[in-house]
């Protein structure tokens, strides 16, 4: 049972602690505005979409005049219009690190392959100008894009920042993905420069990758020059080092570009096909993160914000902004569970991190390990802490406050976050102006119009539905590159719900506007007429202590009129479901959850698959069960186990689950 006693409230002067209190005091000053609470707020941000991101860019003094109009609206979504005349550009506004001293550390990384590197602000600025400078020696301009395979580094905040300035666009994968994952993504765009390194350590392993690289660049005729950042794993022939490309010094250059000029391009997990090349503008994904990290996050000068991420998943974007708003950033390359799931929270201690952004899952694998942080560690300046990935359950709550009132430590704001690689952002998530509710999002987020619908297309309230966007936001994505009509980000976005996004996560929003997400919407679960949402099976199954990880699926065989409710487990420690186990999971899920709950079938697997970016295969795997060879629905270098998926292969033989297989659309495809 969840209980709705606030776990944190806000302490009585929020308002004149926070940055969304400063912003209120600016509306109230500058526009003559005033708000009853935040939901008065959010109404207003959604309704009058020019007033508020107007206000966002004056207020964030993003140019010293704001540009109008700030919206225009057109019949398509998709075709909206923001800041039609306005010139700016992402890096000046990042480099600038408004209320940073320049001796300030701001970039802080910390990695298992090599001792710590700390930036200043002013060494920060410096190796952007000269990094730019040895990229336009080597013909890199405004439009051309330069890819990234780096793991979690400096150098690689310092590429994004410096190809940005220049009007080029940027592009990276983590040097985990395999060299088919990463030619899928950038034979799309056709990169002119590749700046890689040939290995890295995960934990006490030595992860070599120069024959990825050799197949990348082979791959890749559009390469123009490959660019080498000594790190760890075998030499390949390359035309310089990062330190030759660093050699001149220069000027820092801006190049003042349109509102939706492409910034860089994130990727769909690419599970089902060729991932969707999303490309991002300057203006969106600047406007966006300045209100997500300021007014959301509450991050500022002073601050230190650790996001854990790789440069394949789109938080570690989100993690660069931080710079925007003057708070330092704290980067780390590595596995996060080595030696011991404790690894992230020392970290969080030595680097005097304000913010730890982190997974549900990692959290609740904390909780079921019993760690002690906050008893074991100082973690007095934490004031924040962010969960994404995955729903976070009530218990992942209340492990957080109980942990933290142990040892008397001041109760972080705890954030559950969801949105996604489309967006570049959460839609929903947490502000300091609400109270923390376990198992609850708190809010929908400013300028986010989300709403819940049925299947004909109409709001509820109170009860699942599909999560749509019903007003246009500054980020959502400028194009996929190479969709000269549209079509598929039409089909990708806005086909289910004509004229409106639609995401395909199963959302319910209380009349108090708080949201609870429970799942993929396209890997629902369907029993006696009962939707049956993935994350709380997850929640209950994945709390007996003999269960490491489960998927589960329903599938239903046309030819027989039939279907299997399948539960797969895999375990810890190498020990094997029995009688007793299928018991005691099916008595769990029937007591915790319902009837409807209880699986057909328990099968034991080696392993669940997941996606690079740690997403579990729900859909590719219920397409295997129906008899889709592996290959036809699932891209393997997308998966961080290839292997993973035989066991489901020989599931579909020994269950006759197999059916004739339907083709998942592109906006019903699992994202990354």
């Amino acid at each position: 049972m969840t209980s709705d006693t606030p776990l944190w409230s806000p302490p009585r002067d929020v308002l004149d602690r926070s940055r969304i209190g400063d912003y209120l005091r600016w509306l109230a000053s500058h526009r003559g505005l005033r708000f009853d609470g935040y939901t008065d707020l959010w109404r207003w941000s959604v309704s009058d979409l020019d007033g508020f991101w107007s206000s966002v860019w004056e207020y964030f003094e993003i140019t010293p005049e704001t540009p109008a109009p700030a919206f225009v609206d057109a019949p398509a979504m998709a075709d909206v219009r923001w800041f039609p005349g306005a010139r700016l550009n992402y890096a000046q506004r990042v480099l600038s690190m408004p209320g940073v001293e320049g001796s300030t550390p701001m970039v802080i990384g910390h990695s298992q392959t090599r001792e710590a590197v700390v930036l200043t602000a002013d060494e920060l600025r410096d190796q952007v100008a000269r990094a730019q400078r040895g990229l336009r020696g080597l013909g890199v301009g405004r439009g051309d894009r330069v890819a990234a395979y780096l793991p979690n580094i400096p150098e690689a905040v310092v590429l994004l920042l410096a190809c940005a300035g220049l009007g080029a666009v940027f592009s990276s994968c983590a040097p985990e993905f395999g060299a088919r994952s990463v030619q899928d993504r950038w034979s799309q765009i056709a990169p002119k420069v590749l700046v890689t390194v040939t290995g890295y350590r995960s934990g006490d392993r030595l992860v070599d990758r120069a024959p990825e690289v050799e197949a990348i660049r082979a791959a890749l005729p559009s390469l123009r020059h490959t660019v080498t950042v000594p790190y760890a794993g075998s030499d390949v022939d390359c035309d310089m080092t990062w330190e030759e490309l660093l050699a001149d010094t220069g000027e820092l250059v801006f190049d003042p570009v349109e509102f939706r000029h492409p910034l860089y391009v994130l990727y769909s997990s690419g599970t089902t096909g060729l991932p969707k090349p999303i490309v991002h503008g300057h203006g969106g994904i600047l406007l966006e993160h300045l209100k997500m990290l300021a007014l959301h996050h509450d991050l500022g000068p002073g601050d230190r914000f650790l996001w854990f991420s790789t440069t394949g998943w789109m938080m570690w974007n989100y993690l660069v902004s931080g710079l925007a708003v003057g708070s330092a950033v704290v980067l780390f390359d590595g596995n996060p569970t080595h030696p011991d799931l404790g690894a992230l929270w020392r970290l969080v201690e030595e680097t005097g991190t304000t913010y730890f952004g982190t997974s549900a899952p990692y959290l609740m694998a904390c909780r079921k390990a019993g760690i002690t942080p906050w008893r074991d560690l100082d973690l007095s300046r934490l004031r924040g802490i962010g969960s994404t990935g995955a729903p976070l359950p009530a218990e992942g709550f209340r492990w957080v406050y109980d942990a933290a009132a142990d040892s008397g430590a001041p109760a972080p704001l705890l954030t559950s976050l969801s949105g996604g690689t489309d967006v570049c952002t959460g839609f929903v998530g947490g502000v300091p102006l609400l109270p923390v509710i376990e198992g609850e999002i708190s809010c929908r987020c400013l300028g986010a119009r989300i709403e819940a619908y049925d299947p004909a297309g109409r709001p509820v309230t109170g009860r699942t539905g599909e999560l749509v966007v019903t007003r246009p936001m500054p980020s959502m994505p400028v194009a996929l590159w190479g969709d000269a009509d549209g079509s598929r980000r039409h089909a990708s976005y806005f086909a289910r719900f004509p004229g409106v996004w639609h995401h395909g996560d199963w959302i319910s929003i209380t009349e108090q506007g708080a949201c609870v997400i429970s799942g993929r919407s396209d890997a629902t679960l369907k029993r006696g007429g009962v939707r049956l949402g993935t994350a709380e099976f997850y929640t209950v199954v994945e709390e007996l202590d003999e269960i490491a990880d489960s998927l589960v699926v329903h599938v239903e065989n046309s030819g027989t009129g039939t279907d299997k409710l399948m539960l797969f487990v895999e375990l810890r420690g190498g020990g094997a479901v029995d009688g007793r186990l299928r018991e005691r999971i099916s008595h769990a899920l029937r007591t915790e959850l319902s009837e409807h709950h209880v699986p057909d079938h328990i099968v034991q697997v080696p392993a669940v698959p997941r996606t690079l970016s740690g997403k579990k295969l729900e859909i590719p795997v219920k397409q295997i069960l129906a008899g889709a060879e592996p290959e036809l629905v699932v891209a393997r270098g997308a998966l961080a186990d290839p292997g993973a998926l035989a066991a489901f292969q020989d599931a579909a033989i020994r269950y006759r689950t197999r059916d004739r297989v339907q083709r998942i659309p592109e906006s019903g495809r699992q994202t990354a």
